[in-house]
This record gives C-alpha cells, structure tokens and sequence, in this order.
C-alpha cells in the first residue's frame, strides 16, 4: 500500500511521528482515553519561537568540517525534510526532532546586528561564513522576515566572503544583493538537489520546491554570473542513488560549476523517524533501503564515527563514490569555482557608527 492510501499518513509533512526527546524527564501521553471528550490533538499549524542569542557565528572543529563558520537564522525547518541531521538540534530547545522540528521555527531577528558585532571584533580576520550550516536560510518564513537578506546586507557592507546553501528558489528575491557580491567574488552557491522524480521528492521534502524549480535558480544565477554548485545530498542508497549522472547533467545544463554529495547518516533520533517514515512511504522496499544504509554504516543506521558518517564506507559507498565520480569527470569537466576574495574586507563597514 502506497503512503496515498494510507489514513495513516500526515501529508505536507515529513517526519511522521513526534520522538521523545531524551533532554526532558516527562512527555504528554494518552491515559484513561475514557475519560477525555476528544483526544489529544496536537496543533499542526506551523509556530514561531523568538530567540535573542548573545553571538550568531558558529565554529565547528568537527574532523568532517574543521574550522567552517555557519550562521543559523532560524532553528527547525518547515520543509520537513525526513532524513535532515538538524532535527536533533531541536531537542536542546525542549522539542521533539520529529513533527516539532517541522512545525515549531525558532527565529533570531538580530542575526544581522550580531554578524556585524562580530566583524568588528578586535584582530578579526576574513573567513567565508555559511548560511546556513544547519537549516534552510531560505526556508518559507525568510520570505516575510528577511533575516537572511539583513545578514547579506552585511556580508556586502563589509565585503566579507560568505557561502549559501538552500533548495528554495525564495533566493532570487535577493539577487541584486547576491550578484554585487557575486562581482567582488564574495559568495558561493550551493543548491541541493535530492531528487529529479517529482514523486519522490514530494515524500522526502513535502514543502520544499520541485527539482525543475531548483535547476531554474541555478540557470537564473548563473546567468548573472553568480558561481554555483549543485549538492546531490543526500544520496539514500536503493531511493536516489541511480539518480545521481542526471542531477548532475541536468545541473550542468543549467549552469552549475562544481558538485558534492553526501550519504544520508540516520543519527540520534532521525533513525526512528526515517523507519517510520519508510515504512509508511515504501513499504515494499523499506527494509532493503534500510539494509543498504546500513551497510555504508558498518551495520548502524545511526553512524556518529568521524570521516565515515558523512560519506559512508563499504561496497555500497564505494558504487555510489565511483558513479558520482564518472558524472562529475562527463558532465562538469574543466569547471571550477572561483575562489573567495579575503582582500577586500572593510573594518567597520566603512562607517564610524553602527549601520543599526
């Protein structure tokens, strides 16, 4: 039975299920049904949660991404994603990783003052900033609050390198900002594509924009001359796996320069999420996915082990590894990326007094 016929099946949303979150000592649950005149329903309308943080300038000294800066505007992502790593970071606000982190956004309105206190820092040296290292910078709710275009607005004023990642086309609204960055090659582009069948990817990422959608933002910036690459992530062996020659064809097509992937790691809670999810989305092939993921995990679906849990080991990998490799060599040859610029950094903005 297809997830269409199933009453089961919240639509428009990925994760299934609301996991326990192992930093809290109780949960809501169901007792003594009898005695309730409806039954305990949550709110599935999506929620916004202020949060006023002291600093918006992350560092990871992870092995996998040694010293990569990231800024997260918002926490939790209504694109609701199934296999996204960032649903366990919502655990540390009191939520759950599943439904929660779908539905319940935390958003940080001062992530542009606080990205401009930070280039202000005494002795403070270029370095490319990502947005986001976490969830979506361009996510529905940017549309309204501009977060994301404030903090471009101060990348350009201090003319300091930063790196985009998002599958929204929301990105466009703020091309004159990116294509005056884009000309003192100031920024790069990565644009995730998951998958090409639009049937697929309407079960992986419920809110998100369709692949031909995604292939128009990297022809509509790359034709402005802004630098991109397409990120095949993540590749879920046995679901997107044979995909990966045509979203990197039809990338290049469009524009894309460069390519990446990564193999989907099921950590913390995401695995009972996902086997959820598969069950009711695939449950003819549910279990042969499963399989093969673990397989490129030393037998775990959650892998936390350094160096493998991003790009997998095994047979299994190593097809993936070799067939990304060929489609690059066809599809992308004699095509970089331009390198950031650091020299043009201007301390304070170029003003004496704080642009907010």
């Amino acid at each position: 039975m297809s997830h269409e016929d199933n009453s089961d099946f919240f639509k428009g949303r990925g994760a299934q299920v609301n996991t326990h979150n192992k930093f809290l000592k109780s949960k809501y649950v169901l007792d003594h049904i009898e005695g309730l005149d409806e039954p305990l329903l949550e709110n599935s309308a999506t929620q916004l949660f202020e949060e006023t943080p002291k600093k918006i300038v992350s560092e990871s000294n992870s092995p996998d991404l040694s010293h990569m800066y990231s800024i997260n505007p918002y926490q939790g992502c209504e694109h609701g994603c199934i296999y996204c790593y960032a649903r366990n970071s919502h655990e540390y606000y009191g939520f759950s990783a599943g439904l929660d982190f779908e539905r319940k956004i935390i958003v940080k309105r001062n992530a542009p003052e606080l990205l401009e206190q930070y280039f202000n820092k005494k002795n403070y040296q270029p370095v490319s900033i990502l947005l986001s290292g976490n969830t979506d910078c361009y996510q529905p709710i940017e549309r309204r609050l501009k977060i994301t275009r404030g903090l471009l607005q101060v990348f350009l004023q201090y003319k300091n390198p930063v790196s985009i990642i998002t599958k929204n086309n929301v990105i466009l609204r703020d091309m004159d900002i990116i294509t005056e960055l884009a000309k003192l090659k100031l920024i790069h582009v990565n644009v995730s594509i998951t998958s090409l069948n639009e049937q697929l990817r309407q079960k992986l990422e419920p809110r998100t924009v369709t692949a031909s959608g995604r292939l128009g933002v990297i022809q509509k910036l790359s034709e402005k001359g802004v630098p991109v690459r397409v990120m095949a992530a993540p590749i879920i062996p046995g679901l997107n796996s044979n995909e990966i020659p045509d979203i990197i064809k039809a990338s290049a097509d469009s524009g894309a320069l460069s390519a990446g992937f990564t193999i989907v790691r099921l950590n913390g809670s995401i695995a009972e999420i996902f086997t959820d999810w598969i069950h009711k989305a695939f449950p003819d092939r549910a279990e042969k996915v499963l399989n093969m993921i673990r397989a490129c995990h030393d037998g775990k679906l959650n892998d936390s082990d350094f160096g493998r849990r991003m790009s997998g080991d095994g047979q299994v990998a190593q097809s993936i590894h070799q067939l990304f490799k060929m489609a690059c060599n066809r599809f992308l040859a004699g095509r970089e990326m331009p390198l950031h610029d650091y020299s043009l950094f201007v301390p304070k903005g170029g003003k004496q007094t704080s642009m907010f």
